[in-house]
């Protein structure tokens, strides 16, 4: 690394602490004046309050940190621009694709680590979060402890009913485990119906209830007290689909997901989610390559322009994220597909403008 690398690459860092750190500020004041009623009113100590924005900056810092990238690109170019800098380093030889290479490498650094962070360390920071708005904001998005109307497929040839399960209790209520004969040809051939099915251990114990084994056109019935059965599904995967998907990380949400799957349902928004979830650090990537030509050639207007600059491209990607996660799942796109479309079509743009630019 040359002196000219560790000059801007220091200039850039430098600016990058202080523009997440102006936006985390920014942000919790206006979040805290939205919130100081509710928690004035339920009579929240101090320390809950500051809990409360302890366990939210993770999420804060997850989403403002690609905005502070671009930002602190046309800040630490444009200055390297105005101060004719950059005229210098092209008189020396020096390319603007030369230039950028310390800042693309710590970028890609960066998405790298904001990935594991966004993936593993924010969730739970969110579940304590969660927890205060339950008592303290009285969020309703905050699911109870009882899952309702459950059915989902444990193996291709069995299905599961509960009309509801009670993860506190370990149990599940008025339960009805149905067998059949193939996947081509289904015919029902086995029923039990169970008042109460508990997990002990790592077994499912059925409790008072009744057995149909059906043979052709006759059946026979069996009761019981209490009988043991055999599920792939276990009471940790259950407890999880009580979940909020902004409260598992990406291992669990996959898991969710198989849980999911295993119900029959359409899974296509959650893997869309998934998929965005790992691709969204990699803007910090992709935002850069807007910001470098942006900046490096001299506008008037200077910061004004820079920073309008960087919340329409950082609003714009946003958006179009968003957008292209429902246009995804109504045309039945692939969720990869869907999920990194945003970063596809944005990296394709980036690099016209770059390869746009005099360098």
């Amino acid at each position: 690394m040359t002196m000219i690398d560790r000059y801007v690459l220091k200039q850039f860092i430098m600016t990058l602490v202080f523009a997440i750190a102006a936006l985390c500020v920014i942000f919790l004041v206006v979040n805290l004046m939205e919130n100081l009623d509710d928690f004035i009113d339920q009579k929240a100590d101090y320390r809950v309050i500051i809990q409360y924005y302890i366990s939210f900056f993770p999420e804060i810092l997850k989403i403002l940190t690609p905005v502070a990238v671009l930002i602190s690109t046309l800040f630490t170019i444009g200055k390297l621009s105005n101060n004719n800098e950059i005229t210098c380093m092209k008189s020396g030889g020096m390319s603007l694709y030369r230039l950028m290479i310390p800042l693309v490498l710590f970028s890609l650094l960066l998405s790298g680590g904001q990935l594991y962070f966004n993936g593993w360390v924010v969730p739970i920071a969110n579940q304590k979060k969660i927890d205060i708005e339950k008592v303290y904001l009285k969020k309703s998005k905050a699911p109870s402890g009882t899952l309702f109307n459950l059915f989902f497929r444990d193996t291709p040839l069995t299905h599961v009913m509960m009309q509801y399960y009670q993860s506190s209790e370990k149990s599940g209520y008025q339960v009805a485990i149905e067998k059949y004969s193939s996947e081509e040809h289904p015919r029902l051939t086995n029923r039990i119906e169970a008042e109460r099915i508990k997990w002990v251990g790592d077994k499912w114990l059925l409790m008072n209830g009744i057995i149909r084994d059906i043979k052709g056109d006759s059946f026979t019935t069996s009761r019981f007290d209490t009988l043991t059965t055999e599920l792939n599904i276990k009471h940790q995967q259950l407890i999880k689909l009580k979940m909020l998907p902004e409260e598992m990380n990406f291992d669990e949400k996959k898991e969710h997901i198989k849980v999911l799957e295993m119900g029959g349902k359409d899974t296509s928004k959650s893997l869309i989610d998934y998929y965005a979830g790992f691709a969204f650090p990699f803007s910090n990537f992709i935002v850069m390559l807007f910001g470098i030509p942006f900046a490096s050639v001299k506008k008037k207007g200077g910061i004004a322009i820079q920073i309008g600059a960087a919340m329409v491209i950082a609003f714009a990607y946003l958006i179009f994220t968003e957008i292209s996660k429902t246009i995804g799942s109504s045309l039945n796109i692939d969720p990869m597909i869907t999920g990194w479309s945003a970063n596809a079509i944005f990296l394709i743009a980036g690099l016209i403008v770059l390869f746009k630019t005099k360098t």
